[in-house]
C-alpha cells in the first residue's frame, strides 16, 4: 500500500489537488469496480493543509483536509499543488512547509511539485543539482530565482533522486499516473488511465508552449534584421544575406544578433518557422508536405524530424491535438491515429 501525502495550501489551483486525490483514489479501485471484480487498493491518501484548517483556492472554492501535517507519521509520496501568483507573499504565508518538506526529504519521501508548486521544492533547496521542470511560462524567472536547478521546461514530468515535477496545471494528472506507473506497474496505470478516460502520462510541454522568438531588446539594426527574416522567412536566407541586408560584416552581425535575441541566426529562423508551421496545422487543412514546403523545408521527412524535435509531437500529432475539429481529417476504420494525423 503506497502511502500519498496531498497538501492544500491556501490561493492553490484545486484541480492540482484534487486530480492527484482522484488518481490515486482510483488505482486498483475504479476499473475493478467497472469490471465487476473485487477491490485491490494500491494508494492510501492523505489529505492535509500545513494546520489542518480548511484553505481556499483563488476563485473562493473551499477544500478541507484530514489533518495537519505535523500529524502525518509516515509518507511515501507528498503532491505540492500549483501556487497563485506572488511567490514571495506565498512563501511567507506558508513559511512552515520548508522544514517539514526537508524532514521528509531526509527520511526518503518522494516529493513532487505540480506546476509552479515546484517553487517550493527550489525554495527549500531539495532541487539544488538536480532536474527540475515547471511550467514553461515561468521558466525563465525561475532558471534566475533558482541557478543552481537544472531547469528543464520542455519537459512535462522529470524525475531525479525522489524529487519529481510537473509542467502546467493539469499535468497534475500525469504526475499522478507517472507515479502510480513507478510504484504499482503499468498494468494498474494502464488500467486507471482507461477508467478514468486518461492518456498516459505525457512527457513534452514544449508543443503547448506560445513563446517569443526572441527577447526584447533595442538594438534597431538587429529588428531590421527580424524584420528582414519574417518577410523572407520561406526562402533559402544565409547569414550573409541578412548582414549585406543591415549593411553589416556576417562576423559582427552573428555576435550583435545572439547578443540581442539570444539565438543565432540560423536557430532564429528555424524556430519562426516551427511557429508558423503550428499556426498552418491549427488553422487549415493543407498537407504536412505542402506546410512543410511553405516554410521553407523542401524535405517533408526532414522537417517532420525537426517539428518533433521543437515540439515533441509529429506534426499530424500536432494537428490531431491542436485544430479545430472541422480541421481534422475523419479517421478511416484500418487506420492507425499516427497515420491519420499524417494525412490531416
Amino acid at each position: 500500500m503506497l502511502d500519498v501525502t496531498v497538501l492544500l495550501l491556501n490561493d492553490n489551483y484545486a484541480s492540482t489537488a484534487i486530480g492527484p486525490i482522484e488518481v490515486f483514489h482510483s488505482a486498483g479501485l475504479l476499473w475493478n469496480a467497472l469490471k465487476g471484480e473485487a477491490p485491490e487498493p494500491r494508494c492510501r491518501v492523505t489529505i492535509a493543509s500545513l494546520d489542518g484548517a480548511s484553505v481556499t483556492s483563488p476563485y473562493s472554492l473551499r477544500l478541507s483536509p484530514q489533518v495537519s501535517i505535523h500529524d502525518i507519521e509516515h509518507t511515501d509520496v507528498i503532491m505540492v499543488p500549483a501556487s497563485g501568483f506572488g511567490l514571495q507573499d506565498q512563501f511567507a504565508r506558508h513559511a512552515a512547509i520548508f522544514p517539514w518538506l526537508r524532514d521528509r526529504a531526509a527520511r526518503g519521501a518522494h516529493i513532487a511539485g505540480i506546476c509552479t508548486g515546484a517553487a517550493y521544492l527550489a525554495e527549500a533547496g531539495l532541487l539544488d543539482g538536480r532536474l527540475a521542470t515547471t511550467h514553461w511560462a515561468v521558466a525563465d524567472d525561475f532558471r534566475r530565482r533558482y541557478p543552481k536547478v537544472d531547469w528543464h521546461p520542455e519537459r512535462f514530468v522529470t524525475e531525479d533522486r525522489r524529487m519529481l515535477c510537473s509542467g502546467g496545471v493539469y499535468a497534475s494528472i500525469d504526475l499522478s499516473l507517472y507515479l502510480v506507473e513507478k510504484f504499482c506497474g503499468h498494468e494498474i496505470a494502464l488500467q486507471c488511465a482507461k477508467a478514468l478516460l486518461l492518456d498516459m502520462p505525457r512527457t513534452n510541454q514544449s508543443g503547448y508552449a506560445v513563446l517569443p522568438v526572441s527577447r526584447p531588446h533595442d538594438d534597431d539594426k538587429i529588428r531590421a534584421a527580424e524584420a528582414y527574416i519574417e518577410k523572407h522567412f520561406a526562402s533559402d536566407i544565409s547569414v550573409e544575406r541578412v548582414a549585406r541586408h543591415i549593411h553589416m560584416s556576417p562576423r559582427n552581425f552573428i555576435r550583435r544578433f545572439k547578443s540581442a535575441t539570444g539565438r543565432l541566426p540560423g536557430n532564429y529562423l528555424q524556430a519562426l518557422r516551427i511557429i508558423i508551421a503550428k499556426k498552418m496545422l491549427e488553422d487549415g487543412r493543407q498537407s504536412v508536405q505542402a506546410i512543410s514546403a511553405a516554410v521553407g523545408y523542401d524535405d517533408a521527412a526532414f522537417f517532420r524530424k525537426l517539428f518533433k524535435r521543437s515540439t515533441g509531437m509529429t506534426p499530424g500529432e500536432y494537428r490531431e491535438r491542436f485544430a479545430g475539429p472541422r480541421y481534422r481529417a475523419p479517421r478511416r476504420a484500418t487506420e492507425s491515429p499516427q497515420a491519420a494525423g499524417e494525412h490531416a
